[in-house]
């Protein structure tokens, strides 16, 4: 009685066990039969246990079977041999699966030179691979200068002096390969900015630019450009051109006032320096006079110390000052004028 009682638990343990598992079963295959019946009915190759390990990976099993139907329908993955672990260590590199396969898919349907690899990297490298493609299969027109900067026009001055305010339109297509480090499209604007203000600058006369705006476009597109950048110029069109200031002009009214200014202190200068010799002439001549009056002063002592000496008389000294009074008697009759004179 109680080893019949012992085996009806065991059964009842068994059953149960048995309804667990199969409700486990049943729940994943619940889970995965969608998508497990869309990869063999669509030839993707994706089995139930690749799509459990998947989800046990972290890796979404709904992109990974949506992502190998496209690659089947497509027929890419007889020219790119892609398995199944390429697709899920794409997406565990953090990589968009789904625009990878759809560049490639673009790519073969145009003729694009594109592997795997080479989009895989495009991808990881925060490019966006399929617009890439439609880049490479479309090209897209970029203005220069940016307007988005603020700036309109590239100015340039001819070699005649007069300004010259252009607006260029650059046609370029993706270059997949240099796609991954290659320079923006920024580096595109600059380096043709660059080169247009170059061009118009090494011209003669601004009438040529305006007579033939294609021989700076194609001078432009002669330098390359685009290398070491992500891109590759097809042609750089002229689509406006203005005729500005007068720049040559401008500069030699400049330089004429600022020769003025310059002669005017020089001017300046040598005014100053003959009024600072004129006082100083004055200052000579009121030396000379004080000197001279030393010299007058000294002329009595000089006769008292002649007295003294006995080396003149009485008669002598008298004979002197008619001398004087006669001298001074002539000038007063001549006038100033004579005085002056004399």
């Amino acid at each position: 009685m109680i080893f019949a009682q012992s085996n009806i638990g065991f059964l009842i343990a068994g059953v149960l066990i048995v309804l667990v598992v199969g409700g486990i079963l049943f729940a994943v295959f619940a889970r995965f039969a969608g998508l497990w019946l869309q990869s063999i009915f669509s030839g993707a190759g994706i089995g139930l246990g690749h799509l459990i390990v998947m989800s046990l990976r972290g890796v979404n099993p709904a992109v990974m079977v949506r992502a190998r139907i496209m690659a089947v329908g497509a027929g890419i993955l007889r020219k790119y041999p892609i398995s199944v672990a390429d697709l899920q260590s794409h997406y565990l590199a953090g990589g968009n699966v789904p625009s990878v396969i759809r560049a490639l898919i673009a790519a073969d349907k145009a003729s694009i030179d594109l592997d795997w690899k080479t989009a895989q990297a495009i991808d990881l490298a925060g490019r966006d691979v399929l617009d890439a493609v439609r880049t490479s299969v479309y090209p897209k027109i970029i203005d220069c200068p940016d307007p988005r900067k603020g700036t309109t026009t590239l100015d340039a001055v001819a070699a005649d002096g007069i300004q010259l305010k252009a607006r260029a339109r650059v046609t370029v297509r993706t270059n997949l390969r240099q796609l991954v480090g290659g320079a923006t499209e920024e580096t595109i604007i600059a380096r043709v900015g660059q080169g247009i203000v170059q061009a118009i600058g090494s011209t003669k006369s601004y009438k040529e630019v305006l007579e033939n705006p294609d021989r700076i476009s194609q001078a432009v597109l002669n330098q390359g450009l685009e290398a070491q950048t992500a891109f590759e110029i097809v042609s750089i069109d002229i689509a406006d051109i203005d005729v500005g200031d007068n720049i040559g002009a401008r500069l030699s009214a400049d330089q004429a006032e600022a020769d003025m200014r310059v002669a005017q202190a020089n001017a300046e200068q040598r005014r100053a320096d003959f009024a600072a010799r004129e006082q100083e002439m004055v200052a000579m001549v009121q030396q000379n006079r004080a000197e001279v009056v030393l010299a007058e002063a000294s002329v009595p002592m000089a006769i008292a110390e002649a007295f003294r000496n006995q080396s003149i008389g009485l008669m002598d000294y008298f004979e002197l000052k008619n001398v004087q009074a006669d001298t001074q008697m002539r000038s007063a009759i001549a006038g100033p004028a004579s005085a002056t004179k004399g």
